[in-house]
């Protein structure tokens, strides 16, 4: 359900910024801006969900910044007609760059929480066991003079 949440919330703030951006300034229309922002959310989260545990937010934020910009450029110059595609993707990318920064921050909140909760649920995987060298705890000769 986290995932389904914060994609949510990806894909719905990118259309909301998109939708002022494109769709206020380009006169890009609402099925197009649709469009960018299901496919611009799709491939962003899961690239936020690869790239981020493994990396830190500096570098996802990058990452997301060309992202945004390349898929905005394609799909605006392919979707519409008209002047201003370079300008518009380079100002959406900015604008979604910065709201990218702070998402990265949740989703790293989130899925700490998600490690946290499953140790509670199960907490027998933190127990560890011991090992030692010896097979029984005293040597031959004090075990033959328990024995007597």
């Amino acid at each position: 359900m986290t995932h389904f949440r914060l994609f949510a919330t990806k894909f719905l703030i990118t259309f909301g910024i998109l939708l002022v951006i494109l769709g206020m300034g380009f006169d890009v229309s609402f099925g197009n801006v649709f469009l960018i922002s299901l496919v611009l959310a799709g491939i962003g989260y899961l690239g936020d969900a690869l790239l981020l545990p493994s990396t830190n937010n500096s570098i996802a934020t990058g990452g997301d910044f060309v992202l945004t910009f390349a898929v905005v450029y394609f799909m605006s110059d392919a979707l519409t007609i008209g002047d201003g595609v370079f300008a518009a993707s380079l100002i959406s990318a900015l604008s979604l760059t910065i709201f990218e920064y702070f998402f990265h921050q949740s989703v790293a909140r989130s899925i700490e929480n998600e490690k946290k909760e499953m140790r509670e649920v199960n907490p027998s995987a933190d127990l560890r066991t011991e090992a030692s060298k010896e097979i029984f705890p005293y040597d031959q000769e004090n075990q033959e003079n328990d024995e007597r």
